[in-house]
């Protein structure tokens, strides 16, 4: 149906009499807008990068003034770390207090007073340090090398320059003799850098510079070292052997120096030869006594 035009002004909302209302042809033309799809979302925009910002140096007169604080908190546990190092027992419950330090090799007089050794000026008595073992008693004391060398009773061997004990060494089954019989005789010096430590079993020698054992001589089935019967001759030491009534004398008379038992084309045992010796025990360029006699010379 067509309505007259004041009924169709009418009824599009106009008063009679209105012209007609002009629509345009683009914007009757223009399209609805598109509506995002409901589940479709933007992927986010990466994060530019930054570097962390470096923290400041703290100033020298900062870092002063913390390692000073520092130090003033652990100021007072110095003496409670000083006790504590104090009561921490040495391995051999060796205790060394030095005193005085002694100039020279000649400088101190070495004796065995009640439980310790001690090492004293000769000329005016003063202490320059004392040595102890918890528990333990030295028998005989020996100077070496500007070191002192000490037997203990329950047979271990120490050495000690003053400052500090610098090796230990046992003598295997020993402790019961020593106890009983004492150690006289012991401790034999053979020359200025070996030590022969006589025991009724056998005889070791020991570098006095490391303690290092050089060689080992044991006694003859049936007999046994009297180590208080020795005696020094030349570069030797003679050593009595008591064996058996019938075995003969010779058996009985054992001679050793530094390179061990000597005897004709003997074989130092475990020592290494001086420079300039052929090897076969014979010669007298390095001051060894020669193999062949060593109480009387050859006839």
């Amino acid at each position: 149906m067509v309505l007259p035009p004041g009924r169709a002004a009418e009824a599009a909302g106009g008063t009679p009499g209105d012209a007609p209302a002009e629509v345009s042809a683009g914007a009757a033309r223009r399209p609805l807008a598109r509506r995002p799809f409901p589940f479709r979302r933007s992927a986010p925009r990466p994060r530019p990068f930054r570097r962390p910002a470096r923290r400041p140096h703290p100033r020298p007169h900062r870092r002063g003034a913390g390692l000073l604080l520092a130090l003033l908190c652990l100021l007072p546990a110095v003496p409670f770390l000083a006790a504590a190092h104090e009561a921490r027992r040495a391995p051999f419950g060796d205790r060394l207090s030095v005193h005085t330090r002694a100039v020279g090799e000649h400088a101190v007089r070495t004796r065995v007073h009640g439980s310790a050794v001690e090492a004293r000026d000769p000329r005016s008595g003063a202490l320059h340090w004392r040595h102890t073992r918890d528990g333990r008693r030295p028998l005989t004391a020996l100077h070496a090398r500007g070191e002192t060398i000490t037997l203990w009773d329950d047979g271990l061997v120490t050495d000690t320059d003053g400052h500090r004990v610098r090796w230990h060494r046992a003598l295997p089954a020993a402790a019961g003799w020593l106890r009983a019989r004492g150690g006289a005789g012991v401790l034999r010096p053979l020359g200025r850098d070996m030590l022969a430590v006589v025991t009724p079993r056998r005889v070791t020698a020991y570098r006095v510079a490391d303690g290092d054992l050089r060689w080992v001589l044991p006694a003859r089935r049936g007999c046994a070292f009297a180590p208080a019967r020795a005696v020094r001759h030349g570069g030797a030491l003679l050593l009595a052997q008591p064996c058996a009534p019938s075995a003969p004398w010779t058996a009985q008379l054992v001679a050793v120096d530094d390179l061990g038992r000597i005897a004709p084309r003997r074989r130092p045992l475990g020592n290494t030869l001086p420079p300039g010796r052929s090897g076969r025990g014979h010669g007298t360029r390095t001051g060894h006594p020669d193999a062949e006699k060593v109480v009387a010379p050859p006839r």
